[in-house]
């Protein structure tokens, strides 16, 4: 049994200034420079300032962000896992000396906090992989993460809050470590143990939580994630409803709901870490550390051994740092349901036990005995049933049965929310290549074809109207290039959140941008890049505009193809070359990919040939 930890009253260090100052700060900071935060950014900020991230008196400066990677230790020796810096741009970095303050805006422009600059310098990123991951491979998503979307130069420095970001979702649910621990001692809790998940709490979840609190003779709370996009999408809006529902079934006074701003990760053991000595700050002592927990495949949960890290490792390393960390370490062990038992019991470490809920056999894996304490007999049933998280969105999409054993009605219908079929959900077909290259035909007959066929909302983003109707103020160097394409992003997105389809035809000749708008639109339904990869010399044969003379004179500049690059998708998918492909044919297709994926019906008849 895990040691028993007793609320002990660690200092916190909010940094939101009092009454007094906040008059000054506002006054001062009218007058600042500013950063527009991040999402991601911002969710640091929030726990910065409430306490949550306490010792912390602002963003780390670089040997404190070197102690970090290290060995996990600030510069006055106190145990911290991960850094903390403020990334930007090389642009932005110009802009900033040491010695400056800065106003921390969020995305509408509201000052939050004074950020005192202290330093700032060009990251080593493959370094800060290796000491945040252990690793420098970009086969890891957080490697990719940070090469791809984390700015290049971090600012360390004090910071001083005015106020947190505001938020309009679930605030009954939001609380700083100041008003849980509040909370915590109106309820008469003095042991409280935390679970941490970025997933949904099915019936496995629930055997496996109640069952560690009794272990640790606590209470229970229950402490999810909640990683925001600019607006939240279904996905995580039916997570959060299916938390209420779950919690109904909970023993009455057994367990409390809190949402937790965290950014993820996915960086393991040291992850791991980084959850207890937050909770802590909240409150807590007590943390549930999972065998893939903060795993980046975590997914694949019936599979551990196929984690980056092995299973149980983040575990091992929580233990051992558990007396410094002040908070204890309970393993969060696998549980699968025995139907002749009809209740659910612990994995054998051995994996011997199988079967999904179709009664196909599958090996498991449950970490290392040695920390699961399990009573032998759960290891005698002859036969577990087990759903992956993976399987159970696949059967939510398709509309199938989920077993009565794996979750409740109630949390089942919240969950299928977000998981429609595909011919029910918002998509966006986004067309890319060269001028002339017959994105655009495309993308008009397709239009003409959906209007025509589909009861969901269907418009067309063309590159040349966007223009005219929403970017007219533009010209056309790379940063508004970018703009332009992230604005389109923005509207596809919104049209998909809402059940519609979007077809967009620009040039969106950068990889990073297709990257990010892919991810503004996915948060809320599919898209699916079609890359028309008419070659160079055949679109400027082409040229109906007239633009690529006008571009080899040298009258145009930065134009796509001639004087600047076209960076081409590695993985569309769909390609097509028009140079000797009919229009209809490349119509029929895109049709066939969306008919065979479930996006649509079969057509209900050919309806001719369509002009080159």
């Amino acid at each position: 049994m895990p040691p028993r930890c007793d609320s002990s009253p660690f200092p916190l260090r909010p940094l939101l200034v009092d009454d007094d100052e906040a008059k000054s700060l506002r006054q001062e900071i009218a007058r600042l420079p500013a950063i527009v935060l991040s999402m991601s950014q911002m969710d640091d900020l929030e726990l910065l300032l409430s306490g949550a991230f306490t010792p912390l008196d602002g963003f780390m400066d670089q040997e404190n962000w070197h102690g970090v990677l290290e060995s996990m230790r600030l510069a006055d020796g106190s145990l911290w896992p991960m850094p903390l810096t403020l990334d930007v741009d090389a642009k932005t970095a110009s802009t900033i000396e040491p010695g400056a303050k800065i106003a921390l805006q969020d995305p509408e422009g509201l000052a939050l906090a004074v950020l005192e600059v202290s330093e700032r310098w060009r990251a080593d990123k493959r370094r800060e992989a290796q000491g945040i991951y252990g690793t420098a491979s970009e086969d890891h998503p957080g490697v990719r993460r940070l090469e791809e979307s984390v700015g290049e130069f971090r600012i360390g420095g004090r910071v001083r809050g005015l106020h947190l970001p505001q938020r309009y979702d679930y605030l009954d649910l939001r609380h700083t470590p100041k008003s849980l621990r509040r909370r915590f001692v109106e309820l008469g809790w003095q042991r409280i143990v935390a679970f941490h998940t970025a997933r949904p709490i099915h019936k496995a979840e629930r055997a496996m939580t109640l069952e560690a609190a009794q272990a640790a003779d606590a209470r229970l709370l229950i402490h999810p994630v909640i990683t925001e996009t600019t607006i939240p999408g279904l996905r995580h809006l039916s997570r959060m409803r299916s938390y209420r529902s779950v919690l109904r079934h909970y023993p009455p006074r057994s367990a409390l709901l809190s949402l937790l701003p965290l950014a993820t990760y996915t960086a393991g053991p040291k992850e791991a870490l980084w959850h207890a000595l937050i909770r802590r700050n909240y409150g807590c002592t007590g943390l549930i550390v999972e065998t893939d927990h903060a795993s980046p495949t975590g997914q694949d949960r019936d599979h551990p051994e196929r984690s980056i890290y092995p299973p149980w490792a983040a575990l091992e390393l929580a233990l051992r740092y558990e007396e410094e960390l002040g908070i204890a370490i309970i393993p969060g062990e696998r549980m699968a349901w025995a139907p002749s038992r009809q209740r659910f019991v612990r994995l054998p470490p051995s994996g011997t036990g199988n079967g999904d809920a179709n009664g196909d056999r599958s090996e498991t894996s449950a970490g290392k005995e040695r920390h699961l304490e399990a009573a032998s007999d759960d290891f005698e049933s002859p036969e577990i049933l087990m759903l992956s998280d993976a399987e159970c969105e696949t059967r939510l999409a398709r509309g199938s049965t989920i077993p009565h054993w794996y979750s409740w009605p109630e949390v089942i219908d919240d969950l299928r929310k977000a998981f429609p079929p595909p011919h029910k959900q918002g998509f966006t077909l986004f067309f890319t290549g060269l001028s002339g290259s017959g994105k655009s035909t495309l993308a008009r007959i397709i239009y003409g074809r959906l209007i025509e066929e589909e009861e969901r909302p269907v418009s067309l983003l063309d590159g040349d109207v966007v223009r005219r109707h929403l970017s007219s103020e533009l010209g056309f160097s790379k940063a508004h290039r970018d703009i332009n394409i992230r604005r389109i992003g923005f509207v596809a997105g919104e049209i998909t959140k809402n059940g519609g389809i979007a077809i967009c035809a620009p040039i969106a000749p950068y990889a990073d941008t297709r990257r990010d708008v892919r991810e503004m639109i996915e948060a809320f339904g599919a898209m699916i890049e079609i890359h028309v990869c008419t070659p160079l010399s055949v679109c400027e044969s082409r040229d109906p505009k007239g633009l690529y003379v006008r571009a080899r004179k040298g009258l145009i500049p930065e134009f796509t193809g001639i004087s600047d690059p076209y960076e081409a998708p590695k993985t569309p998918e769909i390609r097509i070359d028009t140079t000797d492909t009919d229009p209809g044919e490349a119509v029929r297709e895109i049709f066939r990919y969306l008919n065979e994926k479930g996006f649509i019906g079969s057509p209900s008849r050919h309806r001719g040939e369509y002009p080159r």
